[in-house]
C-alpha cells in the first residue's frame, strides 16, 4: 500500500504522525511518500521539501510568497500523479493542499489530463461552522473523504456530498507530564511554590513576530502585582532564533526550552499555573495537562479585517467551542492589547480552578479514554478507500 501525505505546519506533522503510526499497525508494509515535518520523519516519511516552507497564515502573510507557493503546489502535485499512490491523504493547510488535490483530480498540463482517480482523504474538516461555509461544496469536488477532529463536524461535510468521519484529536492520546515531572521541573529552576507563567507566543514567524512584544508587556505589568512570579517559554520548531531575539527585549527572563526537549515541554506545562497562549491547538494541549488559560492573537491588518468580517461565531478558541462555555478567556485582533489581557491572566492566576470542568469536558468530548485517535483515523482511511 502506497501513501502519499502533505502537511503543512507542525499541529498537521502531528496528526500526520499518530495517522501513520495507525495505518503501520493495520498495514505493515504500508509505504510513505510526501510532506512533512519531524513527527512524520520519525515515522518512515521523507520530506520532498522543507514543510516550514508552507508555514504561512493569513492574506497578507501569504502574498509575498505566492510564487514560490504556487511551484510547490505544481511540484507536489506531479509527485503525486508520478507515484500514483493508493491514498492522497492532505492534512489541515488547504490553502496548499487542497490546491494539489485539484490539479491531481482536475487538470490539464502541457497536454496531459491528470484526471487521476486517486481517493483523496482530507485530514481536519474546514470550519464552515465559523466562516466561509461554502468551502465544504467547494473542496467536495476533489475530495472524497474528511476526518473531522471535531464531533459535531460531519453532518456539516456530508451535507456538501463527502464521507465523513470524527476520530478525535491526537491530544488526547499524548503523554502528559505527572506531578512528580512538575515538582521536578520547579526545583530544577530554582521555582520553588512561586507562580509560574508558561508562555506560547505561536509556532510560525509572523505569530512570534506580531505577539512577542505584547506578550513581554503583559509579563511586565503581571510582575509588578506578582513580584514573584517566574515565566517559562517552551520555543517551537523553526522560531526559536526568533524568540531569542524578540525575548532579549523583555524585562524578565524567561526560561526557554528547546523545541527538541519535548519532556521539559510537558514537564512545563504540568508545573505551570496559568498559561498566556496565541490561539490555536495549543490550547487543546493545555486542556490536556489541565492548565488554565488565557489566549491572544492577531494578524496583519488586512487579515484581521477580511476575516473579522466573515466570522460567523463569538470565540475562536478550540476550548471555548468544544465544551460550548466561554470559560477561556480570549483577546483578538483589535483586543489583544496588554491593557486587556494583564487582568485577565491575573485573574486566571487567582482562581485556575474556574476552567477545569470545561477542559475535562472537551477532552472528553474529543475521545479521551476511548481507542487512540490516530488508529481511528488509520481505520476511517483505510474504510474510505474500500468504497
Amino acid at each position: 500500500m502506497k501513501v502519499f501525505m502533505i502537511a503543512g505546519e507542525p499541529s498537521g506533522d502531528r496528526l500526520g504522525a499518530a495517522l501513520m503510526e495507525g495505518l503501520k499497525s493495520l498495514v505493515p508494509e504500508v509505504e510513505f511518500l510526501g510532506v512533512g515535518g519531524t513527527a512524520m520523519a520519525e515515522q518512515g516519511l521523507t520530506s520532498r521539501f522543507p514543510m516550514s516552507e508552507l508555514s504561512v497564515m493569513g492574506i497578507a502573510e501569504v502574498a509575498p510568497k505566492y510564487f514560490h507557493l504556487k511551484r510547490r503546489i505544481r511540484e507536489t502535485a506531479e509527485a503525486v500523479v508520478e507515484a500514483n499512490p493508493d491514498v492522497l491523504i492532505t492534512i489541515d493547510s488547504p490553502d496548499f493542499c487542497l490546491r494539489v488535490a485539484r490539479i491531481v483530480k482536475e487538470e490539464e498540463v502541457e497536454g496531459q489530463t491528470f484526471g487521476h482517480d486517486i481517493p483523496v482523504v482530507h485530514y481536519v474538516a474546514p470550519s464552515v461552522w465559523a466562516w466561509r461555509p461554502k468551502r465544504a461544496a467547494k473542496m467536495a469536488r476533489w475530495v472524497d473523504h474528511v476526518l473531522a477532529l471535531l464531533p459535531f463536524e460531519p453532518p456539516y461535510m456530508q451535507a456538501a456530498g463527502m464521507g465523513c468521519d470524527f476520530v478525535g484529536h491526537p491530544v488526547v492520546a499524548e503523554p502528559q507530564a505527572d506531578d512528580a515531572a512538575a515538582q521536578a521541573f520547579r526545583a530544577e529552576h530554582g521555582i520553588g511554590e512561586a507562580p509560574l507563567l508558561l508562555v506560547l507566543p505561536g509556532s510560525r514567524k509572523g505569530e512570534v513576530s506580531r505577539l512577542a512584544e505584547r506578550f513581554g508587556e503583559v509579563i511586565a505589568h503581571a510582575k509588578r502585582e506578582k513580584p514573584d512570579l517566574q515565566v517559562v517559554l517552551p520555543m517551537a520548531q523553526g522560531v526559536e532564533d526568533l524568540v531569542r531575539k524578540e525575548v532579549s527585549k523583555w524585562s524578565v527572563d524567561p526560561i526557554l526550552i528547546p523545541a527538541t526537549d519535548q519532556d521539559a515541554k510537558m514537564a512545563a506545562f504540568k508545573a505551570a499555573d496559568v498559561a498566556l497562549a496565541a490561539s490555536g491547538t495549543v490550547s487543546l494541549e493545555l486542556a490536556a495537562s489541565n492548565t488554565p488559560m488565557v489566549i491572544a492573537y492577531d494578524m496583519n491588518w488586512l487579515s484581521r479585517f477580511l476575516i473579522g468580517r466573515m466570522l460567523k461565531i463569538d470565540t475562536v478558541t478550540l476550548v471555548n467551542l468544544v465544551s460550548e462555555t466561554r470559560a477561556v478567556p480570549e483577546f483578538l485582533g483589535a483586543e489583544c492589547t496588554p491593557d486587556r489581557i494583564t487582568p485577565a491572566l491575573l485573574s486566571v492566576l487567582d482562581a485556575p480552578d474556574a476552567q477545569n470542568e470545561a477542559m475535562k469536558f472537551t477532552m472528553e468530548r474529543l475521545g479521551k479514554g476511548g481507542e487512540a485517535p490516530g488508529l481511528r483515523s488509520a481505520k476511517a482511511v483505510l474504510g474510505a478507500m474500500s468504497q
